[in-house]
């Protein structure tokens, strides 16, 4: 994947996770920044989502570790655990927000 590609795929991916925390209806407050999303939580905890362009991935950071996810030609994928990014995200929130968020 080249330079362009990532950050075409990257920025379809970081679009969807908006529209996703808009349409949840959850609490939570994201600012985007650069490279760098931000969400934040009623208690100030936050999700930290960010690019990582040398590597060609996505990287997202919370209280419950940090974890780096490459595209694979469909979904973004999490080296460590092999889950995809938008469902680490809402299972991330979940944690962050103490409750079950609707996603439909």
């Amino acid at each position: 994947m080249n330079e362009t590609e990532f950050h075409q795929l990257a920025d379809i991916q970081m679009e969807k996770i908006e529209e996703m925390v808009d349409d949840s209806g959850a609490d939570i407050d994201y600012e985007v920044s650069g490279n760098v999303m931000t969400l934040e939580f009623e208690d100030r905890s936050q999700v930290i989502i960010n690019r990582q362009e040398p590597m060609r991935e996505i990287w997202l950071a919370s209280k419950s570790g940090g974890y780096h996810f490459q595209y694979d030609s469909k979904h973004w994928i999490c080296s460590k655990t092999g889950i995809e990014l938008i469902e680490m995200v809402k299972q991330e929130c979940e944690k962050h927000a103490g409750e079950t968020i609707d996603w439909t």
